[in-house]
This record gives structure tokens, C-alpha cells and sequence, in this order.
């Protein structure tokens, strides 16, 4: 094939192309540019067309895919938002969120923090979709062991962590439960809620029923009724199992003797 006299091919502008999934002009600009060297003009890519991309930040990001990874005692959890249902399920896309989490899983237990390669691989789709694509949260976890669960469409996901071991059908139950139950629980248990939102709810309670007249004793009962029912709806342990169809078993008494939850997080991509 022959040569130009900018010391490229048309073989070696396919081969950028290939590699950066832009067109065939703009790629043969960037080896022009760059005198037919493929990471400069790879490198005169990214530049020009991610200051395109500047423009487009402010574009509503709704739809997006969730990555989760285990290996051993860590794992890490990410959401990644893009503009459109389309392009969260291309496969390229898809290959990104998980590279990503595999970063994660490099970083220090905690929120994980955007760097440079993070950076480097969301610009990669955000240049070839023209899509406003952004790392949403992420989370990196060490310690113990864990559950997850991850829906089929990559956008709704939950990991526990746990002081102990259980049977993974177990634990992925357990996640299942979290994703789908209504209300998501707002703790593990009891001790998670803060004491101002329970006092909240006693006086409320005492409220309404002095108000309707109940004596003081019936008021206390009505307040700590309340109290307990919220708990019972919302803390993880005290919520009914999703999957259980008789609907009495909670999740606390799904785990084994000796093992606790320590934490669970929980994603719903656009969700805050």
C-alpha cells in the first residue's frame, strides 16, 4: 500500500481508526498533524476532540452501568452515567465500567477518587460515543467477606460485607433483598438510625394519638408501637425476606451463628 508523502499509509489510518474508533478523516488529519507518528496522533486525538467534549458536561447523564469485584478480602463497587440506554449497553461501554472497578480495586479502602487512569479510560468512550460519560461514586472495601449481587442490566447492585462466612446462595439473597425491597433499609439495625429520626417518630406517634384523645399510657404504647414498626420496615436484619413467599422469615435469621453485617451499600444507577 502506498505511502503519503506525510510518512503514513492508508493501512496505518485504518489502524488508528481501529484502535480509536473515530472516523476516517479525522484520523487521517491526526496522522497528517503528527507526521504519520500513531501515538501522537493518537495522543492529537484525545486532545482535540476532548475539548469538544467540554461543551457537553452539562448534559443530563440518566442511564449508566454498575461494576462490582471480589477477590479475597477486598472489593470494590462503581457506577459510571452516561446519557443514553444505547450506549450503557455497547459493549465497549460495558468493558470500561469493569476496567474501572478494576482500578478501584487498586486504590486505598474508602471512596475511590478519580485519577489520571480512570480519567484516561472514561475519556476513551466519552470521545468515540460524543456522550456526556462520568464516574458517578465508587467505593473500595477491605476486609472480611462479601456478598453482592448485580442485576441483569447492570443498573441496580448491592455488596455486604461481613464479619464471618456464609453460603454464597445466602449472601446473594441477601443482596437480592436489599436491591428490591421497599423501603431499602436505612441500616443494618437499630443502632444504625440515628437517635434524633427515632425521637422524631415518637413524637409524632405521641402526637397524634394524644391529639385523638388516647389516655397517657395508650399514648406511650401507640409511640413505642411506632417505633418498633419503623425499625421492623426498615433495618436490613428486621426486614421480612423478599424471597421468602410465607413472609416471616427476617433477614437476620439467615445468617449462621456468629456472623454479622458490618456494612452494605447499595446502587441504583441515576440515583444519588
Amino acid at each position: 500500500m502506498a505511502t503519503t508523502e506525510a510518512g503514513f499509509s492508508a493501512k496505518d489510518v485504518m489502524a488508528l481508526r481501529r484502535k480509536t474508533g473515530l472516523g476516517m478523516m479525522d484520523c487521517k488529519k491526526a496522522m497528517a498533524q503528527n507526521n504519520g507518528d500513531m501515538a501522537a496522533a493518537e495522543q492529537w486525538l484525545r486532545t482535540k476532540l476532548k475539548g469538544k467534549m467540554a461543551g457537553r458536561t452539562d448534559r443530563e447523564t440518566g442511564e449508566g452501568r454498575i461494576g462490582i469485584i471480589v477477590e479475597g478480602s477486598s472489593a470494590a463497587i462503581v457506577e459510571i452515567r452516561t446519557e443514553t440506554d444505547f450506549t450503557a449497553r455497547n459493549e465497549e461501554f460495558v468493558s470500561m465500567v469493569l476496567d474501572i472497578t478494576r482500578l478501584a480495586m487498586t486504590h486505598p479502602a474508602g471512596p475511590v477518587r478519580i485519577d489520571d487512569e480512570i480519567t484516561r479510560r472514561i475519556d476513551d468512550v466519552r470521545i468515540k460515543t460524543a456522550e456526556n460519560v462520568n464516574f458517578a461514586r465508587g467505593e473500595k472495601l477491605e476486609g472480611g467477606s462479601f456478598g453482592t449481587y448485580l442485576h441483569h442490566d447492570g443498573k441496580r447492585a448491592a455488596i455486604i460485607q461481613l464479619d464471618g462466612t456464609a453460603d454464597d446462595d445466602v449472601l446473594t439473597g441477601i443482596c437480592q433483598h436489599i436491591v428490591a425491597h421497599v423501603p431499602p433499609p436505612v441500616g443494618i439495625a437499630e443502632s444504625d438510625v440515628p437517635a434524633d429520626r427515632l425521637e422524631q417518630i415518637r413524637d409524632d406517634a405521641r402526637r397524634e394519638a394524644s391529639d385523638s384523645g388516647k389516655p397517657a399510657e395508650i399514648v406511650e404504647k401507640i409511640a413505642k408501637g411506632k417505633v418498633r414498626k419503623f425499625l421492623q420496615q426498615n433495618t436490613l436484619l428486621n426486614q421480612i425476606y423478599v424471597k421468602d413467599p410465607a413472609g416471616k422469615t427476617t433477614v437476620g435469621t439467615l445468617l449462621p451463628a456468629g456472623v454479622s453485617i458490618t456494612r452494605f451499600l447499595s446502587y441504583t444507577v441515576g440515583a444519588d
